[in-house]
């Protein structure tokens, strides 16, 4: 088939190579220069299907008050006038109980699972490189109360078969040798040994080149302004280059997807939840992080890639907006110069922020829709590095009529359209 996949993020390229190795003839289209320049940017690094969790869960709307209330708080909520936004908060605030929350991560941990095995393939297929690394994450607790409450994470990953280490201080150093200059700000932590971390922005430019390989035409710098249809049908995309027509597409465009959707009478609930982050020149080494440290009273992630460290964090719900606050990055600042005081250039660190899609059940939605050629693979959140190639890989079968190796009909958006077929 012709196929026309909207987005070059790295859900999109990663959803273009699949289908090209699966003999489609791909074309993506762009609205930026380049791929990854968007919410693939500069995020956190990790790839982590062991952190693979919904946000939605039990006690977040009492931790949600203390975030916000904290200085360094990992949330922030700038009230729009926007009935979207409130309508998804409230959704999102229904799927924080116990029994949604282990529903919604037994749709995410094996498309999570998934993906990096297909990540690791890709290693050994193409010789992809992106600064990686499969040196484990570990969350690092600074109270020890936050080591006494990891009974119910633990049986999540014992219940999905995912390796874990519970360390005290001298295992975490261990670990992480450069946390032994701050060993008395940290209680402990949990070591997942098996997540890597790398560059998705590399990682998303590099396979771009492969696809092209392949024959997928990359069309950049289109705008892409609306889908054309009929009552079954998408018979066009409009865009600044005119109208393009394929025999299948695919929306891959993040937190814009929903946009283009509701004209199609389709209401999808992905909004932005937007993340910042700071790229630091490595000054020390034996001062910085081997792999990824989740700092877990911030929710800041910070990981070595290459001769940087990146270090990723805050949930703000402020629309579309991307305006960067300084107050976010002082966040950022903070967890990385009272872990690693030695390690990174802070004076030359660039200052980003993107929109990640969230939907308020936290799985992403991958699949048909009820027009019979427009597939879905958006809504991943914080975890589109973590999830990108398994995503890919799972919507090329569908599209080539194959069954996909693991299960997916959780994933589709039938889960929140009732009006669908």
């Amino acid at each position: 088939m012709k196929v026309l996949v909207l987005g070059s993020g790295v859900i999109g390229v990663t959803s273009a190579y699949y289908l090209a190795r699966a003999g489609h003839e791909v074309t993506v289209i762009d609205r930026q220069p380049k791929p990854a320049l968007e919410t693939s940017f500069a995020n956190a690094g990790e790839v982590s299907p062991g952190y693979s969790s919904p946000w939605a869960g039990p006690g977040v709307p009492v931790k949600a008050v203390k975030w916000l209330l904290m200085k360094h708080g990992p949330l922030v909520i700038r009230p729009k006038l926007d009935p979207v936004m409130w309508l998804w908060l409230l959704k999102m605030l229904r799927n924080c109980t116990t029994s949604r929350y282990a529903v919604n991560k037994s749709r995410m941990i094996p498309i999570a699972e998934y993906s990096r095995d297909c990540l690791q393939a890709l290693r050994s297929e193409i010789g992809i490189r992106y600064d990686e690394r499969a040196r484990g994450t570990l969350q690092l607790f600074r109270e020890q109360a936050q080591l006494d409450h990891t009974g119910d994470d633990i049986a999540v990953l014992k219940q999905y078969g995912v390796p874990f280490e519970v360390l005290g201080r001298e295992g975490c150093i261990a670990a992480e040798p450069a946390l032994a200059g701050v060993k008395e700000k940290f209680a402990g932590g949990l070591r997942l040994p098996h997540d890597e971390t790398g560059d998705c922005h590399m990682f998303t430019q590099a396979l771009a080149l492969e696809a092209e390989k392949l024959g997928v035409r990359f069309n950049f710098n289109v705008g892409i302004d609306g889908l054309n249809a009929d009552t079954t049908r998408i018979t066009g995309v409009a865009t600044s280059a005119g109208m393009m027509t394929a025999d299948a597409y695919v929306l891959a465009l993040g937190s814009y997807s929903p946009i283009l959707l509701r004209p199609l009478g389709i209401s999808l609930p992905v909004y932005p939840v937007k993340g910042y982050s700071i790229t630091v020149p490595i000054k020390d080494a034996s001062g910085a992080p081997e792999s990824t440290v989740m700092d877990e009273s911030y929710k800041v992630a910070i990981t070595r890639l290459g001769d940087r460290i990146r270090v990723g964090g805050t949930a703000e719900i402020s629309g579309y907006s991307t305006k960067l606050y300084a107050a976010r990055r002082a966040t950022l600042d903070h967890s990385l110069t009272d872990l690693f005081p030695r390690g990174g250039d802070l004076p030359r660190a660039t200052f980003w922020c993107g929109l990640r899609p969230m939907t308020p059940d936290g799985p992403p939605v991958i699949g048909a829709t009820r027009f019979a050629n427009l597939h879905l693979n958006t809504g991943h959140g914080t975890l589109g590095w973590t999830m990108a190639c398994g995503s890919g890989r799972v919507l090329a079968d569908m599209l080539s009529g194959k069954q996909p190796e693991i299960d997916t009909k959780e994933l589709s958006i039938k889960r929140y359209d009732v009006r669908f077929g």
